[in-house]
Parts: C-alpha cells; structure tokens; sequence
C-alpha cells in the first residue's frame, strides 16, 4: 500500500518535480499550493506524513504546522526550506518538527529521511508509556492527565502536547536519579540522532517553564551525562 504525503510546497517547479519524483519512488501525493489549501487537504484525507515548505503565501509553514498539529498532532511532518538561520531551525523544532532540510537538497536523501520518519513512526506511532492504568497522575503538586493531556496546578489548567506528557511522565517515572540523555531519546523519541536530540533539548525547556510554579520540582542538566527530575518532598 503506497504511503500517503501532503506536499505544501507554492514553488510551482520545484513541487513538481518533487511530486513525480515521490511518485516514482511509490509514495501517493496531494500537493496544495499554499497553507490555506494545504489545511484544508489535512482535514479531509490522512497522511503518513507532511512535507511543509515553511515560506508559502496565505499561511506560512509554521503556522500550518501548528494548525495540523492541533488536528492531528499524531502526522508527522518536515520543513523543507531555504532559509538557513538558526532561528527557524529552532523554531521548527518547537512545533515538533520531525526533520528540518534546507533547500537545495539531493531528493534521495530526502526520500531516505521521509522512509526513516514513516518507519519509525509505524512501529511506535507516538511512543506509549505504560498508562494505561494511570490517566491521572499526582507530580508533586501538580496534576498531569494523561488522556486529556492537561497539567492542572490548584486551580490553574494548562494544556500541553502529547510528547510534553510522555517526556513528563518518563521523568517522573524515574525521579531523582540521573537518567542518560541516550535513554530518554530511546524511550520518549525512540531514536536518538543530533536532530532529536536538539529537540529533546527544546522540549525539556518547555516543561521547565509548565512546572516552575512548583518550586519543589527541579530539572538538573548534566553535560555530557544526562538529566535528573527531582522531587523535593522536604520542601517548604
């Protein structure tokens, strides 16, 4: 069965020619124009994944990103780009990005990344922790809901993304000792590369800042080593 990519790219000649390439290598593609077309593609079929071109006109790539991902935060998805900055790198990491590939490129390594993250994908679809037994979990003061993916803080409510509850979760789960970086790749990512790993990077600043309000919970960084999610059942 051909694996299906939504292609958002408005480069009229590179689209195409990156089309029939996919096509030739067995991939079925729905090619949109531009991001408002490209949504509206998303909604109505699924996709093993999504190559997003991050400059398109009427939406740009990362705020399709961020609109498919409220949708359907389970599709994976790649910026293919030719702005080279560090800041939408790590931008495009923040929205989760599986890959982030700078124009030119060769299109077989792109076919080779694009097979990677359908594989990966298809063999863990999003990496379920053990909780089947546990929807609600107390986290020191916190409350984190793993079904309705919420942090609950006394009466303060904030949603976070699936992949901030597994990463909180893991850390939970293996509180107050020090935890390889190499692990938490394996377990949360389920792989472990430089881009995951840069990754992994921005998504631990993310819930630092959904739990600062706990003053008793801490995330020590060990360079070279790895991390440590600390409870501090003494403090006042």
């Amino acid at each position: 069965m051909e694996k299906r990519i939504l292609l958002a790219d408005d480069d009229i000649d590179f689209g195409a020619a990156l089309k029939k390439y996919l096509e030739l290598n067995k991939f079925e593609v729905i090619w949109a124009k531009d991001g408002t077309e490209a949504l509206e593609l998303f909604k109505m079929h699924t996709y093993d994944i999504c190559i997003i071109d991050v400059m398109m006109p009427l939406m740009d790539g990362f705020q399709l990103s961020r609109k498919i991902s409220k949708i359907n935060n389970e599709t994976p998805f790649l910026f293919v780009t030719a702005r080279k900055t560090k800041e939408d790198r790590i931008k495009g990491l923040s929205l989760g990005a599986d890959d982030y590939i700078t124009k030119p490129f060769e299109v077989e390594e792109l076919i080779l990344r694009i097979n990677n993250i359908i594989k990966r994908t298809t063999q863990q679809k999003t990496i379920r922790l053990d909780t089947e037994n546990e929807s609600l979990i107390s986290i020191a003061n916190f409350q984190l809901d793993v079904v309705n993916l919420t942090l609950t803080l006394a009466e303060t409510t904030s949603k976070i993304t699936e992949k901030e509850a597994q990463l909180i979760y893991f850390l939970f789960k293996n509180k107050n000792t020090l935890i390889p970086r190499e692990e938490i790749l394996a377990k949360v990512w389920g792989h472990s590369n430089f881009f995951s790993g840069r990754s992994m990077d921005v998504f631990i600043s993310r819930i630092r800042k959904h739990l600062k309000a706990d003053p008793s919970i801490s995330i020590k960084s060990y360079r070279g080593a790895g991390l440590e999610f600390r409870i501090d059942n003494n403090y006042n």
